[in-house]
Order: structure tokens, then sequence, then C-alpha cells
């Protein structure tokens, strides 16, 4: 009995635990293609000479962006 006790507590800790560390991962996911891949491939398009993709993707992204801030 205090096996099947400790088992399914144990599985209930653990469970949060990693509810908690995809939560972080996505976070930190979330940051690295905002401050990082995002102007990467802004900048790819405007030196490959693409701006006329690049602005238009810019603009979408600064008006959703402030939508979702203000939130």
């Amino acid at each position: 009995m205090m096996t099947l006790i400790f088992s399914i507590l144990m599985i209930w800790i653990f469970g949060k635990l990693i509810g908690f560390a995809f939560r972080a991962a996505w976070g930190v996911t979330k940051i690295l293609f905002t401050f990082l891949f995002l102007p990467v491939v802004l900048i790819a398009l405007v030196i490959g000479g693409l701006i006329y993709i690049a602005l238009p993707l810019l603009l979408i992204i600064g008006v959703v962006g402030m939508i979702f801030a203000s939130k």
C-alpha cells in the first residue's frame, strides 16, 4: 500500500516538474526566436535584395506585437 501511494505521489510531483520544464523551454524558445532568429532573417532578406518581402513582414510582426503587448 505504501508503495502504491509513493508511486502515485512520485508521478504527480514529477509530472508537475515536467510541465514546468516544458513551459520554461517554450519561454526560452520564444525569446530566442524574437531576439535572435527574426532579426537575422530580416537582415538576410534585405541583404539578398528582398526588401519587398522584408518590409511587409516587419510591419505585420510589429502590428501583431503591438496588439498583443497591450493586453
